[in-house]
């Protein structure tokens, strides 16, 4: 198994993120989406790992993390996926591994990109073509960071604390004109997408 390079420590942000081996399809049914929501909101609570932004795509997911506690932010990724793999496996009567490696992760430490990342984050349905605006994926926490709705763990303080306030994001959203491969900008921050 590779060795992680990234050192997680408390009070940093981190991007982890994922896909389904050979690009396949991780999550098959809206069940499958809102169990690892609930599994979200549950280990990050324990973990003391906030969820700045979190998108489920069909064969990946990405999420902002800030660890504001002495546990791994990775370690929320971890459990989450590992409790969702072996649930799935079970429900399918399937063996083996559902993701392609251990997760990414990435150590965001410039504020500009921190920013930027919780656009990207929450762009993938559009830049995917699987909806028209951020706000019509429900697998996402966008409606959260933005005070519209309140079923996703969202660090509302970090998006304050970023854009002013929670609507401070949804005018940096609507700045945004989305078009599909716009994300390309962000290669240089992603590992192996």
């Amino acid at each position: 198994m590779a060795r992680r390079t990234v050192e997680f420590s408390e009070g940093s942000f981190y991007h982890v993120y994922n896909r389904g081996v050979g690009r396949q399809d991780i999550f098959l049914t809206p069940d499958n989406y809102e169990f690892v929501m609930r599994k979200l909101s549950v280990y990050s609570d324990e973990l003391a790992v906030k969820v700045v932004a979190c998108c489920l795509m069909p064969n990946h997911y990405h999420f902002l993390l800030h660890q504001t506690g002495v546990q791994p932010a990775g370690l929320l990724a971890q459990r989450v996926f590992n409790s969702y793999t072996k649930a799935l496996n079970k429900s399918l009567t399937r063996t083996g591994t559902l993701f392609e490696s251990p997760y990414k992760a990435k150590r965001v430490d410039k504020n500009e990109y921190l920013s930027h990342l919780c656009w990207y984050v929450h762009s993938n349905p559009v830049s995917a073509g699987l909806v028209n605006g951020i706000a019509d994926w429900a697998y996402s926490n966008y409606l959260e960071c933005v005070g519209k709705r309140r079923i996703w763990p969202c660090d509302s303080a970090s998006i304050e604390e970023f854009f002013g306030s929670l609507s401070g994001y949804e005018e940096f959203v609507r700045s945004y004109e989305v078009l599909p491969g716009q994300n390309e900008k962000f290669r240089e921050y992603l590992l192996d997408e």
